[in-house]
């Protein structure tokens, strides 16, 4: 299981939250591929740590469904299935174009003038090639309109379902330029549907900002 050397470890976390950090993100960009078979010593050492914290951080990411541990035989990376494109992203289409709709009626201008300028370095990381970036930078720009939208039920569900995607998004944003800034251009319209307090541009917007890369993902994949 090839670990990478050169990478920077978050600072000002515990053990546990460290190893968790990372493996995850490993997960997430394909470093840990998956079904890969997943060994805490080698963890251990790679990141600086002892094998507790390791397996601590396995449970974590085991109970985000990116794991699959087996006591005393193997702990592997989890598969990724494509027809979950489909199911993950409908679900989470709706789910942000609801928490859109809402946010329209109630958003203020300090609050549009934030989103824009999320999105501009949203925009920039993409054309840095900084593709891990720009994926939180565009989960940043999604949460900010869920917390917007005050819905505790909406928040939980997209937080559980992020996770997953990450693990689609990732492809997405690998791919090139001129299709991921395609996100840019209808963030850019989904803020003007908020400026208008247009809840039902909102809506399909933002809805269409999850089809399209799931129609795509399903074509890469």
């Amino acid at each position: 299981m090839p670990i990478p050397k050169d990478f920077a470890l978050p600072v000002r976390m515990s053990a546990k939250e460290r190893a968790f950090s990372q493996i995850q993100r490993w997960i997430i960009d394909g470093t840990l591929q998956p079904g890969e078979k997943l060994i805490d010593a080698e963890m251990a050492e790679s990141l600086g740590v002892s094998r507790t914290p390791i397996r601590e951080a396995f449970q974590l990411l085991e109970v985000q469904g990116l794991v699959s541990m087996h006591p005393g035989k193997e702990t592997k990376v989890t598969n990724i299935e494509k027809n979950d494109i489909f199911k993950m992203y409908s679900t989470m289409a709706a789910l942000q174009a609801l928490a859109a709709e809402i946010t329209a009626q109630i958003i203020i201008p300090e609050q549009i003038e934030k989103l824009r300028s999320i999105n501009l370095e949203f925009a920039n990381s993409i054309k840095n090639g900084q593709v891990y970036q720009a994926m939180e930078v565009d989960e940043l720009f999604h949460n900010y309109i869920v917390e917007l939208s005050d819905n505790t039920y909406v928040a939980t569900f997209n937080a559980s379902l992020q996770i997953h995607i990450r693990r689609f998004k990732y492809v997405f944003l690998k791919q090139p330029i001129t299709a991921t800034l395609a996100s840019v251009e209808e963030h850019d319209l989904i803020i003007k549907a908020f400026e208008g307090k247009n809840s039902e541009d909102a809506h399909v917007l933002m809805k269409q900002n999850f089809i399209r890369p799931m129609q795509e993902l399903n074509e890469i994949l």
